[in-house]
């Protein structure tokens, strides 16, 4: 089952529920948020509540993403109160791309950082259940506001030095009303990055994930799939510059999803009620390490076919300005 959102032309919201290629409106529904805390107040798998709403009109998904009316498949009315987060060196294919990136100079130096956390991974990152296992690196990216819908475009600012893309598997989550975290499903995300900050210097990372992410456009309701394969694309003026496959699910990755959730809702902080989470597990494909420049106008396209249509965006490049941000004394 996928779940999605679109504008109405009265500015409203229609959640689309989608099995195959049939896709039809929710009757009575407001936001996919609100079927989310529904399921999460009454105990029923979130499923079963779109199932008892029943399906209204058909709807055609793809007009309305060739119209620019798809939404992010989930939000918060107020953005202060959705979390952007992630981790990373969690895919079995991660560790090479991210060690070239912060390898020391001292060619004495036998391993980096980035190899010894994602070793503490290869070994301890999927424990036996009701077990912890290894911390994996854990990063923020933001609030609602940095989340992008489908179709819109990616906002690099003007001090950024790269503007490149991640291909990546979100997981979707709300505080339920004690604060506990359920988890409502996955979806497609860019987790748009500046690489060549990061590559600077490994503690410039923060600096690097403080950029929007696209998500979406359709929301995955069940289990990810032990094996995701997907293709991660950029097109320039129309033509295909580069592509790769991608994959994710947990038969490629170092951690169990069980893991990389209790790490980050083990904080007091973010179980809180109502809260809305959008957690990044990573990525092993990045175009930036075969030597891609995005630029202004590039589109990213991300798809994997259990998660619907594909997650297109395009690059808008903010122009570099010279002078800094002023703080005035109250």
């Amino acid at each position: 089952m996928l779940l999605s959102q679109i504008q109405n032309v009265d500015g409203g919201i229609t959640v689309v529920v989608r099995s195959g290629s049939e896709a039809y409106a929710v009757k009575g529904a407001t936001s996919s948020y609100a079927l989310a805390m529904e399921a999460a107040t009454s105990g029923r798998p979130l499923a079963d509540v779109i199932r008892d709403h029943g399906f209204g009109e058909a709807v055609d998904l793809e007009a309305a993403y060739a119209d620019g009316l798809m939404l992010l498949p989930i939000h918060h009315d107020d953005p202060a109160h959705c979390h952007l987060t992630g981790t990373g060196l969690t895919h079995l294919g991660s560790a090479s791309t991210r060690n070239s990136m912060h390898a020391k100079q001292d060619k004495e130096a036998v391993m980096t950082d980035s190899m010894k956390m994602f070793q503490m991974g290869v070994e301890t990152g999927k424990p036996a259940a009701n077990e912890v296992g290894a911390q994996p690196e854990w990063f923020y990216k933001g609030n609602g506001t940095m989340a992008v819908a489908a179709g819109k475009p990616l906002h690099s600012p003007s001090f950024a030095e790269d503007a490149g893309e991640e291909p990546e598997i979100a997981g979707i989550y709300i505080n339920g009303p004690d604060g506990a975290p359920f988890r409502v499903g996955f979806a497609l995300s860019n987790e748009f990055s500046d690489h060549i900050t990061e590559r600077g210097n490994y503690l410039w990372l923060a600096h690097s994930k403080l950029r929007p992410a696209a998500i979406g456009p359709e929301m995955l309701i069940g289990d990810l799939p032990a094996d995701v394969q997907g293709m991660s694309r950029i097109y320039r003026d129309g033509a295909l510059i580069w592509e790769k496959p991608f994959v994710s699910g947990e038969d490629n990755m170092s951690h169990t999803l069980a893991n990389l959730e209790h790490h980050h809702f083990k904080y007091d902080i973010f179980r809180q009620q109502g809260d809305l989470h959008v957690h990044f597990f990573g990525t092993a494909t990045l175009s930036f390490a075969d030597g891609v420049k995005t630029e202004d106008g590039d589109v990213f396209e991300i798809e994997a076919a259990d998660f619907g249509m594909a997650l297109r965006n395009p690059l808008v490049q903010a122009p570099k300005v010279t002078g800094t941000t002023k703080v005035k004394a109250l």
